[in-house]
């Protein structure tokens, strides 16, 4: 390809709302250009890349035997309801009818539409085990798009889908899944972890996400570097130390002004861990079968010493959505804001408590009344609810399998596999017979990656102040070729001598000073660049810079340059190749 033919142009400046460095050097180097807000375009190099990321993941979705379809984006409602998710999705989903009323919506995902396909496919024991995948286009109408192709509304995702006759042929499907997505990442250059997850709308109950750790991540990772647990926030645990003594009688003290647990424990001369406090929320159910919503006040209780992972009291509760109470309706449940405890809660408030909580004694907790705390409350005897773990993880915490303190970091999430069970086969009628004649639901699994989100990361990972370093197995050319001189001819045939070759090349013939072709190259970030100067031609060599080691420069002979080049592509390909490690889930 040649520079003065491309469709899409650099930029000098950094695009207003760029809110990460990876992001404005896509815009800038002509990778990506926004639509609207969550929605962008591919231009070329942004598509060529895209499409050896792809190639990478079909490659390797083949080797554990995939088979690729593809399925609509637009979906009929009707199965969607079959499930219950039409109803549990929230605005995140986009709902229409079509010309005759019918419901309809964008897919955001295609358990519901494979589900749909199986049932008629698979009829007996002998069809199964099964794999298919695709590479489609999702709608997720997300209200805080951020960060380019890192969090969007239109996206392309790879999902694939497993069907099986026993927990067996999942967890073995699983965990072909889980090495697969490791030597995708690995070929595209990316480091990656994986860390146990929640499963979230998909439903079931094994889930891993496969993290990129960045600080525009908005994913909070946990870790212990010295056990190798690893667990996104949302659901990680850690060791709790609980201390019950005998319980003592509830006695109400005056604590004025004491709105705060840091406040109330230095009024009252106690550690934090020895209160308990109250997050009010209300929570939104939706019926499966009928979509009727209903709002319900949640307290959660927890020790004064820790916080609420929010996630894991939507779950405990199984609401659809979460948002903090008004004051008006916690009062309307006779607690007060600041000062609130479950003691004497209106009926019907749902009410989940922290085991660290439920494990200790002779707390301090609201008297739901303004200035006034009660006492040596005791769960129990007290007050009652759920008990469950909805702590927060956070560094510094001991790890609940070694003890040793806990990390954070933040993180992306580039994919994602879930051991989904039968939650859409039996709700779907998706059944096969086995050898007994005896009807039995087909057992699923589901799995995804982000692909542009992925080249998001590979943009936030390779780059430095002039601009992308893509990897040599994603960068959308192999070789750069910067002609210099004003004989074209030669220029000329050693472009077409590269293309012979199979050598993806981008040609910069363009008539631009050497300041403006330089700045071009590494801005795009082209692994290779060949240069043509007077000065080197005149020895009969071509000038050759690494876009990865820009520090760095050599030559190759004008007579062997094409072979040279083709070696040293094969070079960069056997590094990423040689870091590849070999990662099975235990």
């Amino acid at each position: 390809m040649r520079m003065s033919q491309v469709f899409s142009r650099t930029l000098r400046e950094v695009p207003a709302g760029a809110e990460s460095l990876g992001y404005g050097y896509l815009v800038r180097a002509g990778f990506i250009q926004q639509l609207g807000a969550g929605i962008f375009s591919l231009l070329p190099f942004g598509l060529r890349s895209i499409r050896k990321i792809e190639n990478i993941i079909r490659d390797e979705m083949d080797k554990i035997g995939g088979q690729e379809i593809q399925m609509p984006v637009v979906n009929p409602a009707d199965i969607w309801k079959e499930t219950g998710r039409y109803y549990s999705i929230d605005k995140e989903m986009s709902r229409f009818e079509d010309r005759v009323g019918r419901d309809m919506v964008l897919a955001m995902t295609h358990e519901e539409c494979v589900t749909d396909i199986a049932r008629f496919e698979i009829d007996s024991y002998k069809r199964l085990p099964q794999l298919v995948y695709q590479l489609q286009t999702k709608w997720r109408d997300d209200p805080r798009p951020r960060a380019g192709l890192i969090r969007v509304r239109e996206f392309t995702m790879k999902d694939s889908y497993s069907f099986d006759r026993d927990h067996e042929g999942l967890v073995k499907q699983y965990k072909a899944h889980y090495s697969a997505y490791f030597r995708i990442f690995d070929r595209c250059a990316l480091p990656t972890i994986a860390v146990g997850s929640d499963s979230g709308m998909m439903g079931g109950k094994v889930a891993h996400e496969y993290m990129y750790l960045s600080p525009v991540g908005e994913d909070t990772i946990i870790t212990c570097s010295h056990c190798g647990y690893t667990a996104n926030r949302q659901v990680a645990v850690f060791e709790k130390s609980c201390h019950a003594d005998q319980q003592l009688p509830v006695e109400e003290v005056l604590t004025p002004n004491c709105a705060s647990i840091e406040d109330l424990a230095n009024f009252l001369s106690i550690p934090t861990k020895k209160t308990a406090k109250a997050l009010f929320m209300m929570g939104t159910f939706v019926d499966d079968t009928s979509g009727e919503e209903t709002q319900k006040l949640i307290i959660g209780v927890i020790r004064g010493d820790m916080e609420i992972e929010e996630n894991k009291l939507q779950n405990a509760v199984k609401a659809n959505a979460l948002r903090p109470a008004h004051i008006e309706e916690i009062k309307a449940a006779k607690m007060e804001p600041g000062f609130g405890s479950p003691i004497g809660c209106a009926e019907g408030t749902i009410v989940v408590v922290d085991d660290s909580v439920a494990n200790s004694s002779n707390l301090v907790a609201g008297a739901n009344k303004v200035d006034y705390h009660l006492l040596n409350t005791n769960f129990g005897r007290d007050y009652t609810g759920e008990v469950a773990d909805i702590a927060s993880a956070s560094a510094g915490y001991a790890c609940a399998t070694c003890g040793h303190p806990l990390q954070q970091s933040k993180g992306i999430e580039v994919g994602n596999i879930f051991q989904l069970g039968t939650r859409y086969s039996e709700a779907m009628g998706c059944m096969y017979q086995d050898e007994a004649g005896v009807r039995k639901p087909v057992i699923m699994g589901s799995y995804g990656i982000g692909v542009g989100r992925l080249l998001a990361c590979l943009a936030e990972e390779y780059h430095d102040d002039g601009g992308l370093q893509l990897p040599i197995t994603t960068a959308p050319y192999q070789v750069h070729l910067v002609s210099l001189v004003k004989d074209t001819e030669i220029a000329e045939e050693i472009y077409k001598n590269l293309e012979a070759e199979n050598i993806e090349v981008i040609f910069d013939d363009r008539k631009e000073s050497a300041g403006v072709k330089f700045a071009d190259a590494d801005l795009i970030g082209i692994p290779i660049r060949l240069t043509l100067g007077n000065r080197s031609l005149k020895e009969g060599k071509v000038e050759v810079k690494l876009r990865a080691k820009p520090d760095e420069s050599l030559s190759f002979p004008l007579e062997s340059l094409v072979s040279d080049v083709k070696e040293l592509i094969v070079s960069m390909e056997e590094d990423i190749r040689s870091s590849m490690q070999h990662r099975e889930l235990n």
